[in-house]
């Protein structure tokens, strides 16, 4: 038994170096070692122990520990879905819808999905980058593609793609659905830490004793956190998130969990991104500015950052290396040609080159991180990993376990299982429960609630590494206001009843939700 163990690690220890070496750390990571063997703290006599040391030493041991632990998340359990349990179908449609209102707006504007920009508007562009919001375009004829509520539309005909569909069963529900979601009880042993009441950053109070605890707690985590961002190991960081981070250590721990490092090879690709972004004019980019006018500029919390997010969500349309590491997740992209680059080899390109055609609140995925950082590639590259890791499952049409299908049929189990009452007056006035909701769970909660909340709930989904905890939140708010939902019976005086959630505590409402018999 003890020498199949052993074959087992070597096999699994072969297969990461061969996967290490394609990854973007390993030139400038194997050049490190290579100067570190060089060096006399490492001896031929002595060499794999010396050389352990000197890693450990220069740092080099923990950058390995972290390459691994971010390859061992790539690698989960559901990270490929058999095809044949996948909603492909009905995902191939709804992309090809997606394309076909992209072309259409095409033609109505008479314009190309990808050009040539004229040198005088690359150098005002470049000239305007820091300050993009002076940039004048005519928007007024751009319309996005799609809104939260079309594909809520399209997710509740998915009974019309399964052949599983019960008689008994109603059609209005995600019910039908073959699909395993976790119960009440089952979410209190993944929360463990919430739900056996233990101290968590975000639980606030009145009185002067409560009010002295919070900032014992704070002075705790902090002191805490410092230890744990120093030791720069993302395993530690990522048990440290469970009860939450100080804002002064949330921006150090996220990029460690995520492995958003930024070095010269980041910065300069880049660089690249931003230098395609001002050479090529593709027709998203009228779509991103007019995305972030519609929500973020118009938002207290974030027209601040308007800016900002104009260069981060200009240069992750540019992103290959998106498409690449999200292949076989978000379907197949259009490929067009370039306008004025006909008659050249590179006259192709995929569009958008990182695969994702943004939808109405789609910058909104990005707008928390500008609290995190002033630096555009740092910010960049942390929401790029937290988009890859996470994000792109809330709007792509999957059976992945942590995927919105799941999360909506989640959300309907809970809601019927723990607030009957509740679950029986929404049949009663004809509201399917998770039109309620759902802009929340697609969004994530961002631009819903105030970023304070926000934060602390992203800090459990990056601690967790799993987004149940979206299902969770949209019930607590419910069970939370449900005597003012009884008292109303149409969809708009329920969304009227739950439109502002900046009075909501996330940490508490969500601790009373798990701990609750």
């Amino acid at each position: 038994m003890e020498s199949i163990k052993e074959e087992a690690i070597h096999h699994t220890a072969l297969k990461l170096a061969e996967e290490i070496k394609n990854l973007s750390i390993y030139k400038s990571f194997y050049s490190e070692i290579q100067k570190l063997v060089s060096s006399p703290s490492v001896t031929k006599e002595d060499f794999k122990q010396t050389l352990q040391q000197a890693m450990r030493e220069k740092g080099l041991d923990t950058k390995l520990r972290n390459t691994v632990f971010h390859w061992v998340r790539t690698q989960g359990k559901y990270s490929k879905l058999d095809p044949l349990t996948s909603l492909s179908k009905a995902s191939a449609q709804w992309e090809k819808r997606i394309h076909k209102s992209l072309n259409s707006m095409c033609s109505d504007l008479e314009t190309s999905l990808a050009k040539i920009r004229p040198q005088s508007e690359q150098e005002e562009l470049a000239d305007k980058w820091n300050e993009l919001s002076t940039y004048n375009l005519d928007l007024s004829k751009y319309r996005p593609v799609y809104a939260p509520k079309d594909f809520l539309e399209v997710l509740l005909t998915l009974s019309g793609y399964m052949p599983y569909t019960r008689e008994d069963e109603p059609k209005w529900e995600f019910a039908h659905l073959p699909l395993n979601v976790k119960s009440l009880d089952q979410l209190r042993k993944v929360y463990a830490e919430w739900s056996r009441g233990e101290a968590l950053l975000g639980v606030g109070g009145g009185a002067a004793s409560a009010v002295a605890g919070v900032a014992s707690l704070e002075a705790e985590r902090v002191a805490l956190g410092e230890r744990v961002a120093a030791l720069g190991y993302a395993p530690v960081a990522q048990e440290f998130l469970k009860r939450g981070s100080p804002q002064s250590l949330r921006a150090r721990l996220w990029a460690l969990v995520l492995g958003a490092d930024v070095e010269l090879p980041q910065t300069s690709y880049f660089n690249q991104l931003k230098k395609s972004v001002l050479e090529v004019d593709l027709m998203i980019d009228k779509l991103i500015f007019k995305d972030v006018q519609l929500t973020a500029s118009n938002d207290d919390q974030y027209f601040v950052f308007e800016d900002l997010l104009y260069q981060v969500m200009l240069c992750f349309s540019r992103d290959c290396e998106v498409m690449q590491q999200l292949k076989g997740s978000i379907g197949n992209p259009l490929s067009v040609t370039i306008k004025g680059r006909q008659t050249s080899a590179d006259s192709f390109t995929v569009f958008p080159p990182s695969g994702i055609i943004p939808f109405h609140g789609f910058s909104m995925y990005a707008t928390p991180f500008c609290y995190l950082y002033d630096d555009p590639v740092q910010l960049y590259y942390t929401f790029r990993a937290f988009y890859i890791r996470y994000w792109h499952r809330l709007h792509f049409i999957s059976t992945h376990p942590q995927g919105i299908v799941s999360l909506c049929l989640l959300y309907e189990r809970l809601l019927e299982a723990n607030e009957p009452l509740l679950w029986i007056h929404f049949r009663n006035i004809n509201i399917n429960p998770v039109r309620v909701v759902f802009k929340w769970l697609m969004r994530a909660f961002s631009g819903h609630l105030p970023p304070d909340q926000l934060l602390l709930l992203w800090d459990a989904i990056l601690g967790y590494d799993c987004l149940d905890i979206l299902p969770l939140l949209a019930l607590a708010i419910l069970s939370f206001r449900k005597e003012n939902i009884f008292q109303v019976n149409t969809l708009q005086n329920v969304d009227a009843v739950l439109a502002d959630l900046s009075t909501i505590s996330v940490i508490p409402l969500l601790q009373l939700a798990l701990i609750k018999a």
